[in-house]
């Protein structure tokens, strides 16, 4: 049996579609995403929290579900719509099928949109308030849950995914890591496992003393998701622990590094997401292929009074792609290094910061 599906727009359109998934309703930001591959690991990306992800690749789920796929333990985008889902998906790994998956996690999905002309609609306007409805619901009882959603750059998502207390991943080794977790993708922490540094995960509110107490040798701010301006009394935690050891960021720990030195940050039309996205170093000349899910960018003309510089920038659209400080053990890099579903060129990333570790704290 058909279940229809509606989706409401900011701007007042009402899209009806076939209902897969959970049977409710969830309200936030809609974007796209052009990656032809990894709708596992994008709806599990708390990066994609407050969001409703809409993938440009016409064909979803053909490839099933399976928990090694996962980047947290559950799905974090509040809604998921596509042009057409799978409902046999064939790989040897596969659990279940991207229904099942939603069902499962309370996370409504509608099909046979035409996602290539709303992709459009998105470009043009903007990123915008959106409601999937999987369920019956009059058109006006949609339109008020829109209007009483919040939006995106108004609301601290961080809180809603850091984790509550430290979490020990790899015992203490030589040299050690703490992961400011503002919604840590499981492949950051992987390749940090991988460098073989004792790694813990703790909560974004964690203070620099609590951190001194740990004894650690370099601090990780994660990607997550939402405003980064919103989020608590980080911005003086990383100013005072930069001083003291290596510093690194992805992603949102990029634009909050950023605004702790003075930089500013704006919104996006609509945002970075795919596994396609070019990126130049501005030292060397190489290009990178990258994985980017973003909102938010720095403002470059920003950089010019504070003490960080640009390294690397977006040949699309000459956005700022990575900063360092100019004296501080500080990295950063907007686009995901770890990247799940997309290239790898940047990979090295994670090197570069532990054997920075390992050079600071040698050197003293």
């Amino acid at each position: 049996m058909v279940r229809t599906a509606k989706l409401a727009l900011e701007d007042g359109t009402i899209l009806e579609g076939e209902g897969f998934g959970a049977e409710t309703v969830k309200a936030g930001e809609i974007v796209f995403s052009t990656s032809m591959t990894g709708y596992v690991a994008a709806l599990t990306d708390p990066s994609f929290k407050g969001q409703i992800l809409m993938s440009t690749y016409p064909l979803e789920g053909n490839y099933g579900v399976s928990k090694d796929w996962y980047q947290s333990e559950d799905i974090k985008a509040e809604a998921y719509v596509v042009r057409q889902v799978c409902k046999e998906p064939c790989h040897p790994k596969s659990e279940k099928t991207l229904s099942e998956f939603l069902e499962e996690n309370d996370v409504p999905g509608i099909s046979g949109i035409d996602t290539r002309s709303l992709t459009l609609k998105i470009r043009e306007l903007g990123s915008m308030k959106a409601v999937v409805a999987n369920k019956e619901i009059s058109d006006d009882e949609l339109l008020k849950i829109l209007e009483e959603q919040p939006r995106l750059e108004d609301m601290n998502l961080v809180e809603k995914v850091t984790v509550k207390e430290p979490k020990t991943i790899q015992e203490r080794k030589e040299y050690n890591v703490a992961v400011l977790d503002c919604g840590v993708k499981k492949n950051i922490i992987d390749h940090l496992v991988a460098q073989d540094v004792g790694v813990t995960i703790i909560p974004a509110t964690t203070t620099a003393q609590e951190i001194y107490d740990m004894n650690v040798d370099g601090v990780l701010v994660s990607s997550g998701p939402g405003n980064p301006e919103n989020v608590d009394n980080i911005q003086d935690t990383i100013r005072e622990i930069a001083e003291k050891m290596p510093v690194a960021g992805i992603c949102l720990g990029q634009q909050i590094i950023a605004l702790a030195y003075g930089a500013k940050i704006y919104k996006m039309k609509f945002g970075h997401r795919g596994s396609n996205q070019p990126v130049q170093h501005l030292d060397t000349g190489r290009v990178y292929m990258t994985s980017q899910n973003h909102s938010f960018s720095i403002d470059p003309e920003s950089i010019g009074e504070t003490d960080l510089e640009i390294t690397q920038v977006n040949l699309n659209d000459g956005t700022p792609e990575a900063i360092k400080h100019k004296t501080l053990p500080i990295m950063c890099i907007q686009y995901h290094p770890e990247a799940g579903p997309g290239p790898h060129d940047s990979k090295v990333f994670f090197d570069n910061f532990v054997n920075t570790i390992k050079e600071y704290h040698g050197n003293k």
